[in-house]
């Protein structure tokens, strides 16, 4: 009886496996770089990966201070013209309350103008109307 000689493989499990998932890994990345390309054609604003977390956090809160510092200095200016008006015209509190209320509206006009809500008032100019002729 002779001793056979086990068949020879081109490479153990461990190294056949290490191959197959360095090619995988490889088909992957390239499948998400194009992927990412594709993205980045479609929506230019979209930041290179990772870092478009922190951009996004950092407008959303400078959003948020933006509308809310519009917001209250509608109130401020309102209620400074509200008290000046009643000092100057003596109808304490009057003027104070209307001038106050008219800076709360104001205030939230602004925000809503500036999360996109109401368009801006140049805008509705700007449309054309059906019925309007440019024959003038």
């Amino acid at each position: 009886m002779a001793a056979s000689k086990p068949p020879s493989t081109p490479a153990s499990g461990e190294e056949t496996g290490q191959q197959v998932r360095s090619g995988h890994d490889a088909d992957l990345e390239q499948r998400r770089r194009v992927l990412n390309e594709a993205l980045a054609e479609r929506d230019p604003s979209r930041s290179p990966a990772g870092s478009d977390r922190q951009n996004g956090a950092g407008s959303g809160i400078g959003a948020a201070l933006k509308m809310s510092s519009e917001f209250v200095a509608g109130v401020l200016v309102g209620a400074g013209l509200g008290y000046l008006l009643d000092q100057f015209a003596g109808t304490s509190p009057w003027g104070l309350i209307v001038f106050l209320m008219l800076g709360f509206a104001a205030g939230v006009l602004n925000v809503l103008r500036a999360a996109g809500v109401v368009a801006e008032p140049a805008a509705g100019l700007r449309a054309k109307r059906p019925g309007d002729d440019d024959t003038t």
